[in-house]
């Protein structure tokens, strides 16, 4: 069951997007400062998400039957 859908959805996922570049970008740079708060918030982002009956992996389209 789908609870959330339209720009909520989109906007937890792209929280959830941003939280892994952050991850990544701080991890190229060897930062262990920012990737523990980067990894700690995508970890929150991933709760978020997943508390709110949102997949964080899934295509924007996807959760709009890819209407346009």
């Amino acid at each position: 069951m789908e609870v959330w859908v339209g720009g909520f959805a989109e906007a937890v996922q792209e929280r959830v997007r941003r939280a892994r570049a952050a991850v990544a970008a701080a991890y190229e740079a060897e930062d262990a400062y920012e990737v523990s708060v980067a990894e700690d918030e995508l970890d929150d982002a991933l709760r978020v998400a997943r508390g709110l009956g949102v997949d964080p992996d899934a295509a924007p389209e996807a959760e709009n039957g890819g209407a346009g």
